[in-house]
C-alpha cells in the first residue's frame, strides 16, 4: 500500500529536534523524500541518518531561516538534490526563554520575529517560486494556540514576542492561501497546544508550572510531538486537497474554552 506522501519531496525546517524531527520521520514513513534542515547541521544529520537507516530517502542541510540568502540556498539545494519541492513545513522556531540573558527586550523581540515570522515568510516565498512552476504544492506553517488566544494570566507580561509572531503566522497563512489558491498551492497552519518539545522544557521542569499547563488543557495533559506530526501529515497530503487557509488547533481542547 502506497504511503500518503508517496513520491513527494518534503522540506522540513527546524527538522533536527522537536516537532520538526517527529514530522520528518513520519513523512518519510509515509513515502516522502525528506530534506531535513536546521541551524545545527549535526542535529539535521542525525535525523536524516535515522531516516536512511530505516530505508527512507533523506538529506540534511544547514541553514539560518532568518537569513534571506540562506533561505534561498536551502530551497535551491532542495531542488538541485531532490528535483523539486512539493511540501514545505515551516517548523523552525524559537522562544524568548532561550535568548541570551544579556540581551534586552528589543534584541530578544527582533530575534524571535526574525526566525518565527520572517523565516516562515522567506522560506515560503522561495518555495512558492518553485511550486508555481510545478503548479502544485502544500505549505504547512507551525503557528500555535498562542497565535489564536493570549497567554493565560501570569505567563506573559504582554510584551512576549512569541504570541506576536505566531499570530502573524496565522494571518500570513490566511493571506498566502487566498493569493496562491489558483496556483494549485495550499497553505495551512497547525496551532499546537503546549507539547513536550525542547521549547517547553524549562516550563515543565518547574513542577507547579507543569501542573498548571496540564490543567489549562481540558484533556488534562500536554501533547506529544507525534500527535502534532499526524496533523501535519494530513494537511500536507492529498487527503486535505480542499483545505487551504485553515489554522488547525491540535490542543486537547485548549482554544475551545
Amino acid at each position: 500500500m502506497a504511503g500518503r506522501l508517496e513520491g513527494k519531496i518534503a522540506h522540513i525546517t527546524g527538522g533536527g529536534s522537536g516537532l520538526g524531527d517527529a514530522i520528518a520521520r513520519l513523512f518519510s514513513s509515509e513515502g516522502a523524500r525528506v530534506v531535513v534542515s536546521d541551524l545545527k547541521m549535526e542535529a539535521a544529520q542525525r535525523v536524516a541518518d535515522f531516516i536512511v537507516r530505516q530505508g527512507g530517502d533523506a538529506i540534511a542541510l544547514s541553514g539560518d531561516v532568518s537569513s534571506r540568502a540562506e533561505c534561498e540556498s536551502l530551497v535551491a539545494e532542495t531542488v538541485k538534490q531532490m528535483g523539486g519541492i512539493d511540501v514545505l513545513v515551516n517548523s523552525a522556531g524559537v522562544t524568548p526563554r532561550y535568548a541570551p540573558p544579556e540581551w534586552d527586550f528589543e534584541q530578544t523581540w527582533d530575534w524571535v520575529v526574525s526566525i518565527n515570522l520572517k523565516g516562515t515568510m522567506m522560506m515560503s516565498r522561495f518555495a512558492v517560486n518553485q511550486m508555481k512552476k510545478q503548479q502544485t504544492g502544500s505549505i504547512v506553517n507551525l503557528a500555535s494556540i498562542i497565535g489564536l488566544v493570549g497567554y493565560a494570566q501570569g505567563i506573559s507580561d504582554g510584551f512576549n514576542p512569541y504570541p506576536h509572531t505566531k499570530g502573524g503566522v496565522v494571518q500570513m497563512t490566511r493571506d498566502m492561501s487566498i493569493a496562491l489558491a489558483k496556483e494549485g498551492i495550499r497553505v495551512n497552519s497547525l496551532c499546537p497546544g503546549f507539547t513536550y518539545t525542547p521549547l517547553v522544557t524549562t516550563l515543565v521542569e518547574d513542577a507547579d508550572m507543569h501542573e498548571r499547563l496540564k490543567s489549562l488543557h481540558p484533556m488534562g495533559r500536554l501533547g506529544q510531538p507525534e500527535e502534532i506530526a499526524n496533523a501535519a501529515l494530513f494537511l500536507a497530503s492529498d487527503e486535505a486537497s480542499f483545505i487551504t487557509g485553515a489554522n488547525l488547533p491540535v490542543d486537547g481542547g485548549y482554544t475551545a474554552q
